[in-house]
């Protein structure tokens, strides 16, 4: 067993591949076996890229599920690197669920796809796809001829034979683990940006290979990508997402779902790892995904990618821009990375973790309450309409992220809030983390909450 396999544990989860041609409904069938809306479905070939993995459960075993973009063995340019994913797919997966659209009937392209798999010695299950009533059912019949076994019709959009067709893929699949309820697990990292900052090429240098599809055209990931990575000695899951050109309700079509997918991703992460294009001004773009990621209350980290190609004038220039426009975010962990040449990978897991500790961290409210007491005698909160407010007491509510509540006599300034916020990132080293804190006036009479 693999080094990742031990991280993981004994059982590991079966990998089913699913490959077939461009807009044969691949996805639309993910989204009916996993039960719910993850892939981005839309009808125009070409939408998934990449191979991305999802979590599934059929029967309560589990197992691994592939999604990946249109294979054609001869295929160029963009196309050949997508199908290249969709060959990598097969390579290191248990079983491969081969989607035919039964509209079309297999093709030539699916003929040769088909003598590829029985070379390739997998297990192989067809699905023949779009099959909404009986009369399709006679027409699938016919892609036995193509050597993988019997072909079972389903239709992904109303779910018709989609539980035999699992049936069948569990009974070729190894022996799956059991589900259960897995507390824990490697951290959670999404990494973010506008399109082309070179985001999949970050990720692929992590990994040590080709595991996002990665172009000079903006725009090449569409489905956020989940990756292991071993990294400064232990195993994080990093999701490469689609970069975000506008916001989501400005958005229109696969860019529409593609945003909301990276949205989810932040929401299912723990840390961001934010990805800004050195060589280039900062754009009201890469303003707006870091908007998101302290929207979203998770730890940030700023990796400053391309820094191989930009000179001294330009780090100048670049240092200025930062003290200027990214203020707000002084407190974020900073590395200068190059995906292209490997530059500075090895400092991520130490920004990482100092961005994560300050997400978990809590203050007991006894030393929180000494040090408020101190710093509110120092810097007394200014008077509002003649009337000066007291600090009365101080709570931390929660972490990830940290949320401390004041109880006053009346209201506090935003100012001050932001003089709090500043004082208790310089004593107690909240590097890497948005802090929220919120007040509560004391009613007259009214004892504070402890």
């Amino acid at each position: 067993m693999s080094e990742l396999d031990e991280e993981q544990g004994a059982a590991v989860a079966p990998v089913v591949a699913v490959v077939g041609r461009p807009n044969v409904g691949k996805s639309t069938l993910v989204n009916r076996i996993l039960g719910r809306r993850e892939a981005v479905v839309q009808d125009v070939p070409g939408v998934t890229r990449d191979r991305i993995a999802y979590d599934a459960v059929w029967n309560g075993r589990q197992f691994t599920l592939v999604d990946t973009g249109g294979w054609e063995p001869d295929a160029t340019g963009l196309q050949a690197m997508v199908s290249q994913q969709a060959e990598r797919a097969v390579a290191t997966a248990d079983l491969v669920l081969f989607v035919i659209d039964s509209r079309t009937g297999a093709t030539e392209t699916d003929l040769v796809v088909a003598r590829t798999l029985r070379r390739a010695g997998r297990p192989v299950v067809v699905a023949v796809t779009k099959v909404d009533d009986e009369r399709g059912e006679s027409d699938s019949a016919a892609l036995w001829s193509l050597g993988l076994g019997e072909p079972y019709a389903v239709s992904g959009l109303h779910g018709r034979g989609s539980g035999d067709l699992l049936d069948a893929v569990l009974a070729k699949l190894p022996d799956a683990p059991a589900e259960t309820d897995v507390v824990g697990g490697p951290r959670r990292v999404a990494l973010i940006g506008r399109p082309n900052v070179g985001k999949s090429s970050l990720l692929n240098r992590l990994t040590g290979e080709q595991r996002s599809v990665v172009d000079s055209v903006a725009g090449t990931t569409v489905d956020p990508v989940d990756s292991l990575v071993e990294l400064g000695g232990e195993v994080w899951r990093f999701v490469d997402t689609a970069g975000l050109r506008r916001r989501v309700n400005n958005a229109s079509g696969m860019e529409y779902y593609a945003s909301l997918r990276t949205a989810s991703a932040i929401e299912a992460a723990e840390v961001a790892v934010v990805l800004l294009d050195a060589s280039e001004v900062l754009s009201e773009q890469d303003q707006r995904v870091i908007s998101m990621v302290i929207e979203a209350g998770r730890s940030l980290v700023l990796a400053f990618n391309k820094w191989d190609l930009i000179d001294e004038d330009r780090r100048e220039q670049l240092e200025r821009e930062i003290d200027w426009e990214l203020q707000r975010v002084t407190w974020a962990p900073r590395v200068n990375v190059s995906a292209k040449t490997g530059r500075a990978m090895d400092r991520l897991p130490t920004a990482l973790h100092t961005a994560l500790d300050s997400w978990d961290r809590r203050i007991p409210t006894g030393r929180l309450n000494s040090w408020l007491t101190e710093v509110v005698a120092a810097t007394p909160p200014p008077g509002r309409g003649g009337r000066h407010p007291r600090v009365l007491f101080a709570t931390q509510a929660d972490t990830r992220p940290p949320r401390f509540v004041l109880f006053t006599t009346a209201f506090l300034e935003a100012g001050y809030r932001r003089f709090i916020e500043r004082r208790l990132r310089e004593d107690f080293d909240f590097t890497g983390t948005p802090i929220e804190i919120s007040v509560r006036v004391r009613e007259r009479g009214q004892r504070p909450e402890r």
